[in-house]
């Protein structure tokens, strides 16, 4: 990541692919000072980990307002900020302000349709009334583009370039009217590559530290390596071709259909055929070679919600089991 980036300053790395301190730990070893987050549970982590600067991308509203407001008191010496999109959400932070600034960031939806406001006429409007409110600190911009996952490298440059250029031109524009460059802090995973080639922005992947196989079929152009894998055992072989192992879907991340969950390392010819809660169903082509019991490498399709079906992460290191690591911040709540 650092070498892509061209220098650890350049990395908001965010935490919610591996919801661990020990990784936190590793990155801040190797000078990256910046992190996102998505939840106060995953915020209070970090803090408590060591980092210094986080963003909790996402815009907080309701209870969670009071939740960031205790996590600032009592991590004081930290800078903590969140995402705003309207000007209703950023004034529900203004009024809730005691005795320090919110720290935010304009929430840009430039394409994906999820949260953010849309880059038109009215985005500069908006920056320039939160910019006014007593107890904002507006810093910048955060564009998440991850409706962009192009497999070829070329045509995931032409896309993320084409929805990235209004962010530039309001860049352009906000300086004309007088204001700092905003710090914008762009992408995920799949334009992280892309978006190294820009001037001043800021590179927020997630999934690089873990890796998964969606991401490794797709993007061929990013050299990282798998580091995460489910175990599972054959428990039961009910019929002549058809193996059934413990991996339901309260084990892997079942957003997706039933072949894009997983992907066996260690067994070949075999077709997934169903998963319930705890079991999976697979169809094998050498059905008298396994045995119950046998031991299964599977590969998480997506491995971000995979990690937080588990409370811990077994650490092995040449073949040898290490260490144990807590996913602690698969919790929605630490202490506050």
């Amino acid at each position: 990541m650092i070498d892509l980036a061209g220098g650890p300053e350049r990395l908001v790395p965010h935490v919610k692919t591996h919801k661990m301190a020990e990784v936190i730990k590793m990155q801040l070893d190797a000078g990256i000072t910046k992190f996102k987050c998505a939840t106060i549970a995953e915020a209070e982590l970090l803090a408590e980990t060591g980092a210094k600067w986080i963003l909790i991308a996402y815009q907080l509203v309701g209870p969670n307002v009071q939740r960031l407001l205790d996590l600032k008191a009592k991590y004081p010496d930290l800078q903590f900020a969140s995402l705003v999109d309207s000007l209703e959400s950023a004034q529900m932070l203004n009024n809730k302000s005691q005795d320090q600034p919110f720290h935010v960031f304009i929430d840009v939806n430039n394409g994906m349709n999820r949260s953010g406001h849309p880059v038109n006429e009215d985005l500069l409007f908006l920056y320039k009334k939160i910019a006014k409110l007593p107890n904002l600190h507006l810093q910048g911009l955060h564009v998440y583009d991850g409706h962009i996952h192009d497999a070829d490298f070329e045509e995931r440059k032409r896309h993320s370039d084409a929805d990235f250029a209004p962010v530039e031109a309001l860049r352009d524009q906000l300086v004309a009217a007088g204001f700092a460059a905003p710090m914008i802090i762009a992408g995920g995973t799949p334009t992280f590559n892309v978006h190294t080639l820009r001037q001043g922005v800021l590179l927020s992947p997630g999934t690089c530290p873990l890796w998964d196989w969606g991401y490794g079929d797709l993007l061929l152009d990013q050299p990282f390596q798998h580091a995460a894998l489910v175990v599972t055992r054959v428990i039961s072989k009910p019929a002549k071709g058809i193996i059934t192992v413990d991996l339901g879907h309260k084990a892997v991340a079942a957003e997706n259909p039933i072949d894009r969950r997983f992907r066996f390392l260690n067994l070949e010819n075999y077709e997934v055929l169903s998963q319930s809660e705890e079991h999976g169903v697979v169809r094998v082509a050498d059905w008298d070679a396994l045995e119950i019991g046998n031991l299964l490498y599977a590969f998480p399709y997506h491995i971000c919600p995979t990690v937080a079906l588990y409370e811990t992460a077994a650490v092995v290191v040449d073949g040898e089991l290490t260490d144990e690591w807590e996913v602690r911040a698969r919790r929605r709540r630490l202490t506050i």
